[in-house]
């Protein structure tokens, strides 16, 4: 476990629209820890409507605030290794999934590399990760575009809807 201000903080977007979708989120939050990853903060549960590929069941998706050790580069192959490990097949691109992990932030780092980059290229254009996001850190300042989360959403061109996800029973 590290220690408080050890490592640096980054934020991964979980999302599933296949099969038991709270588990498989509260899965894959497990599996990261498994691999040293200490999560800090977890949003709500947002029920979303798919984007890009329409014909498929609705998302549920969440945002966790990560401390880690690990380098962008480690962390996301222990993302994939998480996406993997819990059966995650590609069937098509932006297609139904079991799950699907993105690494959104990593610190204040700026990275664009074959297979890797940082900030997430469509981070600032999708409300199923800005919701999520700008309950959990809606200060934080995207690293390439300068600008705090909550005013990303505010200003986000996307207009797809985001609920949140009642897992228990309704009270009063």
């Amino acid at each position: 476990m590290l220690g408080p201000g050890e490592g640096k903080v980054a934020w991964i977007g979980l999302g599933s629209n296949v099969g038991d979708r709270v588990a498989a989120l509260a899965r894959a939050a497990g599996l990261l820890e498994a691999a040293g990853v200490s999560i800090v903060a977890r949003s709500s549960i947002y029920r979303t409507a798919p984007v890009d590929v329409l014909d498929q069941p609705e998302f549920l998706n969440q945002v966790l605030a990560v401390r880690t050790t690990l380098g962008p580069r480690a962390l996301l192959a222990a993302c994939l290794e998480v996406e993997r490990s819990m059966g995650r097949v590609r069937r098509r691109d932006k297609g139904p999934r079991e799950i699907d992990l993105d690494l959104l932030i990593y610190g204040d780092t700026v990275l664009d590399e074959p297979g890797l980059e940082i900030p997430h290229p469509r981070l600032h254009l999708r409300r199923f990760v800005l919701v999520p996001l700008a309950e959990i850190a809606p200060d934080v300042v995207h690293p390439a575009l300068k600008t705090p989360i909550a005013h990303l959403l505010a200003h986000c061109p996307d207009e797809s809807a985001v609920f949140p996800f009642e897992t228990g029973p309704k009270s009063g």
